[in-house]
């Protein structure tokens, strides 16, 4: 077997070629004079739905298993107010069984084009009923057919019987409504402290880590 080819380190002049691309992206000094993360969350999110190839919501959720074991998997974001950040799926998939033992979480947000990085920790607890059936009314009826279809993370002996759960949820509910499944449900990270990392060369890279205190945030510059 061909060992994979591992990108050696950028050289002197290669840093020195990415430098001014690196600053129009990165070098805006008054980026990190915000009292809060939130709205600086925002903007870079904004950036990265302007300049991703899809998928700008994508997240790495990190959980932990019941033998103490990290897991960690991509989902979308899909809602950000000052309350955290909210995402859905299955609660009876390991990532909902996990949340459920311990309901914390965190989230890496990681925007290759803009050589930026969040990352989110804090407690996760449940969305309501009513966000939870707004959210899944509005996605496409064959995501909402194939979330009564789909017995997430658990053992599939063939392709085959997926599609056949499909076709018989799709007869099930012909010309009416898909309600939402019970068991599928959302969850809001709490943020306890929200970190922004921006490329800068030469590996001196920006660090700015907000942490909640309870009556307001406070920031802390990192080393790189």
């Amino acid at each position: 077997m061909t060992a994979p080819v591992i990108p050696p380190s950028p050289s002197r002049e290669e840093y020195a070629r990415d430098y001014a691309a690196a600053l129009a992206a990165n070098g805006d000094e008054a980026a990190f004079e915000r009292p809060e993360p939130i709205s600086l969350f925002l903007d870079w999110l904004a950036d990265a739905r302007a300049h991703e190839v899809n998928d700008a919501n994508a997240m790495t959720l990190s959980t932990v298993d019941r033998d103490g074991l990290p897991d960690a998997r991509i989902v979308l974001l899909k809602d950000v107010d000052d309350r955290g950040f909210t995402f859905y799926s299955n609660r009876e998939s390991a990532k909902g069984l996990e949340l459920d033992a311990r309901p914390a979480a965190a989230l890496t947000f990681h925007w290759k084009s803009l050589r930026r990085q969040v990352r989110v920790r804090g407690a996760v607890e449940p969305v309501t009923p009513d966000e939870a059936d707004a959210y899944f009314a509005s996605r496409a009826r064959e995501s909402r057919i194939g979330a009564w279809a789909s017995d997430q993370s658990r053992p599939l002996d063939a392709r085959e019987t997926l599609e056949a759960a499909v076709m018989r949820e799709t007869a099930r509910f012909e010309g009416q409504d898909v309600p939402r499944p019970e068991r599928w449900t959302g969850w809001r990270v709490t943020p306890q402290s929200v970190e922004f990392w921006r490329d800068r060369p030469f590996r001196l890279h920006d660090r700015m880590r907000f942490e909640w205190e309870g009556q307001g945030w406070r920031k802390t510059r990192l080393w790189p």
